[in-house]
């Protein structure tokens, strides 16, 4: 199978979606029955994806989502990706949004499809150092 660089695909992703904060650039990118896996809840459809990255936009004010390393198996059919997000908190996880800086890392594991369109996205990010963020009193937080 010959795919398409996959490393490209995904890190286009990145700019065009999170970085430009334009869920409806999804479209260019995924297919229609897309799914995404991440703390414990499967968001399945483009159009769920695109609204739960609606709703994450909203609770991340000034959302910046930083490269950290991407690469590919031999074939193209996994990418994995190393990011850090940097954004003020607008009440991600729950909390109260205070504008606070907020900074964390996380890793997508990606499943591509032999034409570079984008399958299933499995994302772990460090949501414990996050939340100890949010709610460490002023002079704690980092």
């Amino acid at each position: 199978m010959a795919y398409a660089n996959s490393v490209e695909i995904v890190e286009a992703f990145w700019t065009q979606v999170w970085n430009a904060h334009d869920p409806e650039k999804v479209d260019d990118f995924v297919v229609e029955d897309f799914v995404v896996t991440t703390a414990g809840e499967r968001i399945e459809g483009r159009e769920n994806f695109k609204n739960w990255i609606r709703t994450f936009l909203d609770q991340v004010d000034d959302l910046v989502l930083e490269v950290i390393e991407t690469f590919q198996n031999q074939d193209g059919s996994r990418v994995a990706s190393r990011w850090r997000v940097k954004g003020r908190n607008n009440g991600v996880l729950g909390t109260e949004a205070d504008g606070r800086l907020i900074s964390f890392t996380g890793t997508a594991i990606w499943a591509v499809r032999e034409d570079g369109k984008l399958l299933h996205n499995w994302v772990e990010r460090a949501s414990w150092e996050l939340y100890q963020q949010l709610t460490a009193t002023p002079k704690q937080a980092h």
